[in-house]
């Protein structure tokens, strides 16, 4: 979520150099429309507090392991996150040739950054309910995510009222 939003704000800020560039006045205003309506787009796809159905797959099928796995978190995220990469770079290379390209790629990644904003919410609920930890393991870029489960410290919190 934090990277995509990352990467909309880095794509919102070349386009707005590549189209003052161009001294094109009507271009930053067109893709400001563009950019509120994916943000509430974004904000209505991300509304719920349950966690999507592919998250929730992707939790009901982590592999039970009693060990903590390697951790690699550099290239887990290079691994995991290769295709906003190569999105952000790709149309942020193309801000003062055609800066419409990152204009339209940032609307995308606020979208995307605005509908997975509660999906945490659901494995720290589940980890804290269950005393379970949740560690990406490592797969083949052009493989799903898969989850390593491992057992972890369990809350007990007194209900409040």
């Amino acid at each position: 979520m934090l990277a995509s939003a990352g990467a909309a704000t880095a794509l919102g800020a070349v386009t707005v150099a590549g189209a003052s560039g161009d001294h094109d006045a009507l271009l930053v205003p067109v893709l400001a429309i563009w950019w509120l309506l994916a943000a509430a787009l974004g904000m209505w796809l991300g509304r719920g507090s349950r966690a999507n159905r592919d998250i929730a797959r992707l939790l009901t099928q982590a592999r039970a392991a009693s060990s903590l796995p390697e951790q690699r978190p550099g290239l887990i995220l290079l691994n995991r996150l290769w295709p906003l990469l190569v999105v952000t770079v790709g149309a942020g290379a193309l801000a003062f040739l055609a800066p419409q390209v990152p204009g339209v790629a940032a609307g995308f990644a606020l979208g995307l950054s605005l509908s997975l904003r509660h999906q945490e919410k659901a494995v720290e609920a589940i980890e804290e309910r269950d005393g379970v930890s949740f560690y990406v393991e490592r797969t083949s870029p052009l493989r799903p995510m898969q989850l390593v489960r491992t057992p972890g410290f369990r809350r007990n919190v007194a209900p409040v009222g």
